[in-house]
């Protein structure tokens, strides 16, 4: 395209040249930018050679700068006596002192006609200033004190070339807003084709379908202009200030470059795309003291297509996106306090492609209104350092913090109040909590169910004493029990995590603890047998011993069916049901009354005859394993039967 704005100018006709001279400002910008990056690189790398670093080829080829030589200009520096030697360091100040007067000349235009607000007449004068101190490097020699003056952003330390670009940039971002020609679905337009118009309005078509998200936050704001062959579409999202979206729509191409301060953020992005053919450059960072924490992050994407309608559509998907970026970092943070890092991620990529985000959550309360509910409903806290899902299990906890995104955004976007929400949230919270109860019961009966195994194992044991390879048999369900035993620890300490947070949490746990004292009891016999160095068939103690597995089979079998008869009683419980609950309590205890007299048949079977001190210390171990475990399980059902009662009795 022909630059005909020198032409204009000199007809008079300001208002008409001033679009071209802002867009030729905004490109000299781009460049200016990319040689300060390149002069901090070079001083980064001269300081610390043995560091990797960037050539930033990427960002020269961006910003438009055709020469192939400054791509050797990091790896080439070096410090020498306190300075650093930066290949064409001389044609770089040129460079930016060009630049600079290129991007100030709409700005000395305004200053000088009634179009100009007042403020950019001091850039003339700040322009004046700094270019009295600049200094043309000899030999590609710069000290700090030049780089400083050229690239540094802190204010304390006094104005610099990158300080007015930064001010220079902020102010002509302004007037060309005021100078768009028109609003095209809500963009701001100027010196765009009619070609371009479906471009403008798909990307606007799917910013408008989820800018209700957002709600009253500000931010979205879009400008949109054509720089030669090239459409420019500008997104200021939210209010942070490196937190931009610049894209380059061509024939068959859309090339997406996104700046933010977070770099997680900036992944996330580039995740909303999963499944889009989208050729994303490796992410770069780039220090910079004016922005959040003195760095920010950039990354560059390209869709390519030969078909408009396939550009079109993903413009559509592009702009529909950036609603789930405001705020983003805010949200994690919240949420991270309830699950875990990667799985809070995975939840608001969840919200964002469900259509629900995370706005509304953090308007509705945030992290406090999961506090307050949790309170309510759970009937407890989150004590320093634990999360849901060490309370309700992972599965649940993500489950539950989906409903949570999604009922805030509906209920907002329908103009429900918030008291409406806490309501729906508590209702769910209740729900899940309850179940949580109904997991921390499961746990329990699941543990009775595994020391039923070991003591039916053990029994089935015994019954095979008869058989040659016996002793592989006993060693094998001894290691069969242990493995059932672990286990049962395992779901012991699922109780105690969850435990604080459950109304019954406390017997529970009371409970799955001294029935574990039954498990290990029963473990232990199964490892005894394994020690027995021959079969005890034919010996005198051999049937009381068998009549002791027996019972500690039936006692155990007992308090699983006392543990599931006990699950569904409550107040108002039938009789029937009530009376074969205390019929299987009292089971388990006769059982144990039996168990105490077999004890004292087997030691008195051992001590009438003879036997070898090995088989006989193994043997009355196995037996004291089996009567500890029934006197175990005795205390375990009358602990559940006066729990179930008092429960009855409310």
């Amino acid at each position: 395209m022909v630059d005909k704005s020198k032409i204009v100018l000199a007809l008079g006709e300001e208002d008409i040249a001033l679009p071209a001279l802002v867009n030729r400002a905004l490109a000299a910008n781009e460049r200016l930018k990319y040689r300060f990056a390149l002069l901090q690189a070079a001083r980064s790398h001269a300081r610390q050679p043995d560091l990797p670093f960037s050539s930033l080829h990427v960002e020269r080829l961006a910003c438009g700068v055709d020469s192939v030589e400054l791509d050797t200009v990091v790896g080439s520096a070096l410090q020498e006596n306190g300075r650093y030697r930066i290949p064409y360091a001389e044609g770089l100040v040129c460079g930016i002192v060009e630049d600079m007067q290129e991007m100030l000349v709409p700005l000395g235009l305004l200053a000088s006609g009634e179009a100009g607000s007042g403020e950019e007449a001091q850039f003339t004068t700040r322009l004046a200033r700094l270019s009295e101190r600049v200094q043309r490097p000899a030999d590609d020699l710069l000290d700090d004190q030049a780089l400083g003056l050229l690239t540094s952003g802190d204010r304390e330390a006094g104005d610099s070339w990158h300080l007015l670009v930064m001010d220079a940039h902020r102010v002509l971002n302004q007037v060309q807003s005021r100078l768009a020609a028109e609003h095209l679905e809500g963009a701001a337009v100027y010196n765009i084709d009619e070609a371009d118009r479906d471009a403008v309005r798909a990307f606007m078509a799917g910013l408008h379908r989820t800018a209700p998200l957002k709600f009253n936050h500000p931010g979205l704001g879009t400008t949109v202009t054509r720089s030669g062959d090239t459409l420019i579409i500008q997104n200021d999202i939210g209010t942070t200030d490196a937190h931009v979206l610049v894209v380059h729509v061509s024939v068959d191409e859309v090339t997406v470059t996104y700046t933010d301060v977070h770099h997680q953020r900036l992944q996330f992005f580039q995740g909303l795309f999963d499944g889009v053919e989208v050729d994303w450059e490796g992410a770069r960072s780039r220090k910079d003291p004016t922005m959040e924490d003195g760095l920010y992050h950039l990354c560059i994407g390209r869709f390519r297509s030969a078909q408009r309608d396939k550009l079109l559509q993903f413009l559509d998907l592009l702009g529909s996106r950036l609603v789930f970026l405001i705020d983003w970092n805010k949200a994690r943070k919240q949420l991270k306090a309830f699950l875990p890092k990667e799985e809070t991620v995975a939840l608001l990529s969840w919200a964002a492609k469900n259509g629900y985000g995370h706005m509304a959550f953090l308007l509705c309360g945030g992290q406090q209104l999961l506090y307050d509910t949790l309170k309510s409903a759970g009937r407890g806290s989150l004590r320093y350092g634990e999360q849901l899902h060490q309370i309700i299990g992972l599965p649940q906890a993500r489950q539950l913090l989906q409903f949570v995104l999604a009922a805030c955004s509906n209920a907002l976007l329908a103009g429900r109040s918030q008291a409406l929400v806490y309501d729906e949230l508590q209702a769910e919270f209740f729900s899940y909590f309850r179940s949580a109860e109904q997991d921390l019961f499961d746990a329990v009966v699941e543990h009775a169910a595994y020391t039923v195994e070991i003591a039916e194992s053990l029994r089935d044991a015994w019954l095979q004493l008869g058989i040659a390879d016996f002793n592989q048999c006993l060693a094998a369900r001894a290691l069969r029990a242990r493995d059932w035993e672990r286990r049962a620890d395992d779901l012991v300490l699922r109780v105690r995590e969850t435990s604080p947070h459950v109304e019954c949490g406390e017997f529970m746990l009371r409970l799955a603890s001294c029935a574990d004292d039954v498990t290990d009891e029963l473990e232990e016999a199964a490892f005894h047998c394994s020690l027995l160095p021959r079969s005890p068939l034919a010996h005198p103690a051999a049937s009381p011993l068998a009549a002791l597995f027996a019972l500690a089979l039936s006692a155990t079998q007992g308090y699983l069916k006392a543990l599931v008869t006990a699950q569904a009683l409550g107040q108002g419980t039938a009789r029937e049901d009530m009376q074969e609950f205390l019929q299987a309590v009292y089971r388990v205890v006769d059982l144990e009354k039996m168990a105490d007299d077999t004890l004292r048949q087997v030691r008195h079977a051992l001590l009438a005859e003879e036997i070898e001190a090995r088989e006989l210390y193994v043997l009355d171990a196995i037996a004291g394993n089996l009567e500890r475990a029934t006197d175990a399980l005795r205390h375990t059902v009358q602990m559940l039967r006066d729990q179930t009662l008092a429960r009855a009795a409310l």
